[in-house]
């Protein structure tokens, strides 16, 4: 039957919208299997989550309760800062292989109304009386590759930078944030998967150490799946924050424990080094890519590393390459062997060297390494283009006000050192072993520094304007997998799920490139044939789990992503 003309327009014009309404719940959905591509992206690509979408708020982070732990925090009123670090003290809870009160945190923030972006390093120093000669005295004079045990403790940085923070930027009293935390811990949680098979894989450790066993294991073994697991001790240490404040981690008994325990074992930390600890907010670096800017901190975080990959690749089109294509990850893993090289040389606390930072991360700098790329060959090792002169938490957050942080927050290893001060609930952090015993070294272990750091917080604008918050898990990855993350938004056009959850790669050492599941093997194969040594995992890993916050200037909308690498997800309202 013939429509009138009148009605003809109408049916056209809806069936447009119904059209165009269904192909942005499909982007919005993370492009399904079958879907058609986004602009700027080079194949549909099926995400196993969707994407949190929300204006009010978003909190993307590894563990389910702390991410909704942070979005009842917003709920309440509290602003970004104060969800970040109610989010960063439930995880402390419930995800205790990879970080504690024991632990070092890193934070960037950008404030809305105030335009501004800001760094926060909470990351501790060594004991005053360590030097290489006294750690060679107490361990006898053996050859050390690494500084092991309670030698490789320093000073937890973690909660004087909650304080801090908290003290410029937070709304909402200390009490209340810490309360899902210090309920989570008196009450109980409910262990989840990926957790429970990282828990397990350091019982053998834990055992060894009595107070390790005491507060992480039952009968000797590690919490399975969907256990409940209570702990008292770390609740009533919560509790002395959120009702004494800060001194009661740093001149109060906890430190007065921490001491104690320290002394027992051997080691070197005194109630000096904590009452001498401060967090240093520091101004965050950045380079221009295209219409962006990538943020990083300072050394000593290895920030600078993604900084210089983007300096190189800019010196090439990476989009014409394709997205995972042979040409990108090749000149990509070439770009990733070359800024590590100088991590390795010059990345170390910057109070206590002359570090030439400004010179690594220049455009200059950027154009002068990407000539030493072979554009056809693999190279085993590389030196720095300059002459001589482990387990973490992640959490993104976003409020209503557009305030943003990035923060990130470890013990290193798999429950840190293994060393768990006696009813307290606090594992302390093994941050030292990277400290360098090689004299003359910018990292070379000196007394009250601060040793490299892997864990690194990242921001990017556009045009100028606050753009998206992100960061990566996985210790000494983090700088390569922020610039595949940072590459998946701004090349191809991905929402931050797919951008988190695309399939990566890990480039250790010398030849080896580690390669998730779904790329083509003929991409592979082109890349065995230049060189590389892949190894090809059957299941996603080995290249960190990932969480970010994406803000639609154009729709307000805020969309949050999470990798199923991690047990959590980004959550919305």
């Amino acid at each position: 039957m013939r429509l009138p003309n009148a009605k003809l327009v109408t049916v056209l014009a809806l069936s447009a919208m119904l059209l165009v309404s269904i192909a942005t719940a499909s982007q919005q959905r993370g492009g399904r299997r079958g879907d058609r591509p986004r602009a700027g992206s080079p194949y549909p690509l099926e995400t196993k989550r969707s994407p949190a979408i929300g204006h009010r708020g978003v909190v993307a982070t590894s563990q389910p309760l702390a991410a909704l732990a942070g979005l009842d925090i917003l709920k309440k009123g509290g602003n970004a800062i104060d969800a970040a670090i109610a989010t960063a003290a439930v995880l402390t809870v419930v995800e205790p292989q990879s970080t504690s009160l024991g632990g070092d945190m890193f934070a960037m923030v950008y404030m809305a109304e105030e335009d501004t972006l800001v760094g926060l390093n909470g990351s501790g120093r060594a004991a005053y009386g360590m030097t290489p000669e006294a750690l060679k005295n107490r361990l006898d004079n053996q050859e050390l590759e690494r500084i092991p045990g309670i030698y490789s403790v320093t000073v937890p940085g973690a909660v004087d930078g909650w304080f801090t923070l908290h003290e410029r930027y937070g709304s909402l009293s200390m009490a209340e944030i810490l309360e899902p935390a210090i309920y989570y811990a008196e009450h109980g949680f409910h262990v989840t998967e990926r957790i429970s098979v990282a828990w397990a894989g350091s019982a053998r450790r834990l055992a060894g150490e009595p107070s390790a066993n005491e507060t992480w294991l039952i009968d000797g073994k590690a919490p399975k799946v969907g256990d409940r697991f209570v702990n008292p001790a770390l609740a009533q240490t919560l509790e002395a924050l959120a009702t004494e404040g800060r001194d009661a981690f740093y001149k109060g008994p906890i430190a007065e424990s921490i001491v104690a325990y320290s002394d027992s074992k051997d080691g070197f930390l005194t109630l000096k080094d904590f009452e001498d600890h401060t967090s240093t907010w520091v101004e965050p670096i950045s380079t221009d890519y295209k219409n962006y800017t990538l943020y990083e901190l300072p050394p000593n975080g290895q920030g600078i590393a993604a900084l210089e990959m983007i300096n190189m690749l800019e010196n090439v089109d990476m989009q014409s390459f394709g997205h995972n294509s042979p040409e990108y990850l090749h000149h990509f893993i070439e770009a990733k062997k070359l800024a590590y090289a100088d991590l390795r040389q010059w990345v170390g606390d910057p109070d206590a060297n002359a570090l030439p930072v400004a010179e690594l991360i220049s455009k200059e700098y950027g154009e002068r390494q990407f000539g030493r790329i072979d554009a056809d060959r693999a190279q085993e090792q590389v030196e720095s283009g300059l002459p001589p002169h482990g387990d973490t938490v992640l959490l993104q957050v976003m409020d209503k006000d557009h305030n943003a942080v990035s923060f990130i927050y470890s013990i290193f290893a798999s429950f840190g050192s293994g060393l768990v001060v006696p009813d307290t609930g606090i594992t302390l952090q093994n941050r030292g072993a990277l400290f360098s015993l090689e004299e003359g070294h910018v990292n070379v272990l000196a007394p009250h520094k601060r040793p490299f750091h892997t864990i690194i917080p990242a921001m990017a604008f556009k045009d100028g304007e606050f753009f998206m918050t992100f960061g990566v898990m996985g210790g000494s990855v983090q700088p390569q997998q922020h610039v595949q993350v940072f590459l998946n938004v701004v090349e191809f056009g991905m929402n931050m799920q797919q951008a988190v959850e695309a399939p990566r790669i890990n480039h250790g050492s010398g030849f080896n490139v580690t390669v998730e599941p779904g790329i083509p093997e003929e991409v592979l194969a082109r890349l065995e044939a230049m060189g590389h040594v892949l190894r090809r995992r059957t299941t996603i890993g080995g290249v960190g789990g990932a969480q970010g916050i994406i803000f639609d200037r154009a729709t307000g909308a805020m969309i949050g992503g999470s990798t199923p690498h991690k047990d959590g997800m980004a959550v919305a309202y």
